[in-house]
């Protein structure tokens, strides 16, 4: 078994797009049978305690994935240790994520999309202001991004 590894996705508030990923990548890790720590986790923390927006819970059913239990939360200081793996939903959280972070850290940080063929350096698009065809390119982002990262893990 390739050493444990633990993957934190984040976006800014952690209601839409870091959930998403969590959901997407918990799916993928179990196909792939990844003994991995996985959680999500805004750089703001405005939402915390909230479950995932209600368009993002109804693309993850669609994909027979119920994320009604997750709970918004703030990345911590800790989470630069705990994590080998801090994933950024775009440039903007994973500059704050750099400015944040604090020495000694530990974990691996980089944008999500680096993990999907061709997309390395975007950003996932924020849907929150979008619609429900916002959130099924959100989550075919995601996903893809998923794919790749179990792939890569698993050969690490």
């Amino acid at each position: 078994m390739a050493d444990l590894h633990a993957v934190l996705f984040v976006c800014m508030g952690n209601i839409c797009r870091s959930p998403l990923a969590e959901a997407a990548f918990r799916d993928v890790a179990v196909r792939l049978n990844l003994h991995v720590e996985v959680d999500s986790a805004g750089t703001g923390g405005w939402h915390a305690g909230d479950p995932p927006d209600a368009r993002a819970q109804a693309e993850a059913l669609r994909h027979g994935i119920d994320i009604s239990n997750y709970r918004a939360r703030q990345v911590t200081q800790d989470d630069f240790r705990r994590f080998t793996h801090i994933l950024a939903l775009d440039s903007d959280n994973l500059a704050d994520l750099r400015a944040i972070a604090p020495s000694g850290a530990t974990a691996w940080l980089g944008l999500l999309l680096d993990h999907a063929d061709g997309r390395a350096g975007e950003s996932v698009a924020d849907p929150y202001y979008g619609k429900r065809a916002d959130f099924e390119q959100t989550w075919r982002d995601v996903s893809a991004a998923a794919e790749g990262l179990g792939r890569a893990l698993a050969q690490s």
